[in-house]
C-alpha cells in the first residue's frame, strides 16, 4: 500500500476520521537509524492493505507533539505507532523497526 506524508493536525484528524486502523511511522530526515527504519517500513508497505503514513519531524514538530500528546506515547524518531478504534495498539521506536516486527504486530 502507498504510504501518505502528513504534516498538519488538520489532516491527522481526517486520518482519525476516515480509517478504523493505520500505521504511522515518526520519522527523521537527518538520522541514519530513521533512514534503516523508513526502509523497513516501505518493504513492508509492498505487502500491506492497512492505510499507512509518514510524519518527517523536521516538517511537522507540531503534529508529532500533538500525536505525542493525544497517545501519551513519549515521542520517539524513528518510530512507529499502529492506532487501532482510535488507540494505540502498538508502538516501537529504533532498531526494532523492521518488517519482521511489523508484519507480525501490524497485520
Amino acid at each position: 500500500m502507498e504510504i501518505k506524508n502528513i504534516e498538519s493536525i488538520e489532516d491527522f484528524q481526517q486520518i482519525m476520521e476516515e480509517n478504523n486502523e493505520f500505521v504511522l511511522l515518526k520519522n527523521s530526515l537527518t538520522c541514519p537509524i530513521s533512514t534503516a527504519a523508513n526502509h523497513e517500513y516501505e518493504s513492508f508497505s509492498e505487502n500491506s492493505n492497512i492505510p499507512l503514513f509518514r510524519l518527517n519531524v523536521q516538517h511537522a514538530r507540531e503534529l508529532s507533539n500533538y500525536i505525542e500528546d493525544m497517545y501519551q506515547i513519549k515521542h520517539e524518531s524513528p518510530q512507529v505507532i499502529r492506532v487501532v478504534d482510535g488507540k494505540p495498539a502498538w508502538d516501537t521506536s529504533h532498531s526494532n523497526i523492521t518488517e519482521s516486527n511489523l508484519e507480525n504486530n501490524c497485520l
